[in-house]
């Protein structure tokens, strides 16, 4: 079954309300434990957490679908419906709180997944959540273009940082942007960088993102097929 967008706009400003996040807004970060590498993000200790929304952007209207399989009871029609709406905030939002929620975080009472979880993430749900940044983005956003930028990087952060836009400079200082405040990343199809969305929070270090673009998931082309 599938829905159209202008059908499911009317429903996307309640999904978008706090009640359907799955951690608080204060904390919503998925935070990774403490590694060694926690130096090559220290900047991001001052970055504050991401808006709960932005300005919506232009988005081509698409049927959203409503077949998303998961393997936890996790509804995935607000995300389809934020990213098809052009709600790309909410939608980063939503997928940080699915991510604590699909790790088995959420049951052990913590807002914050260890990347050490990352390997209990069902497949069925990070295919899901894929297929969905990637069909509403062209291509554009999603892990598995985040895992080719990280390629082209030879596993360098800093690099890996400047390919997806995650970096700016003040003066002839190079820092990571800020979430707090007016956030310096861009909800925005057409002008934010390959590989830019979804936000994953590196604020102690670079261990889960990192082990989040290795999930088996990726290894082959299986998620891209739909249900």
């Amino acid at each position: 079954m599938k829905l159209s967008t202008a059908t499911m706009l009317a429903a996307a400003a309640a999904i978008s309300s706090p009640a359907y996040a799955f951690a608080p807004q204060s904390n919503a970060a998925i935070r990774a434990v403490p590694s060694s590498s926690s130096v090559l993000f220290s900047t991001m200790a001052d970055s504050g957490v991401p808006p709960a929304s932005a300005e919506a952007t232009t988005v081509e209207d698409e049927l959203i679908p409503t077949n998303l399989p998961s393997d936890v009871g996790m509804d995935y029609v607000p995300l389809a419906t934020m990213l098809a709406s052009g709600q790309l905030a909410e939608a980063d939002q939503f997928t940080r709180d699915a991510l604590i929620v699909i790790a088995g975080s959420k049951e052990k009472g913590r807002d914050f997944v260890y990347w050490t979880e990352v390997k209990n993430m069902p497949a069925t749900d990070l295919a899901t959540i894929e297929r969905l940044w990637n069909k509403f983005s062209k291509g554009k956003f999603g892990y598995t273009v985040q895992k080719k930028k990280w390629k082209q990087s030879k596993g360098d952060f800093e690099t890996f940082c400047r390919k997806i836009g995650w970096t700016t400079t003040d003066g002839e200082v190079e820092r990571k942007k800020r979430w707090f405040g007016a956030s310096e990343f861009i909800y925005d199809v057409k002008k934010a960088p390959e590989g830019h969305l979804p936000l994953t929070s590196a604020l102690r270090g670079t261990s889960l993102i990192k082990k989040i673009l290795e999930h088996p998931v990726w290894d082959n082309d299986d998620w891209k097929k739909e249900p």
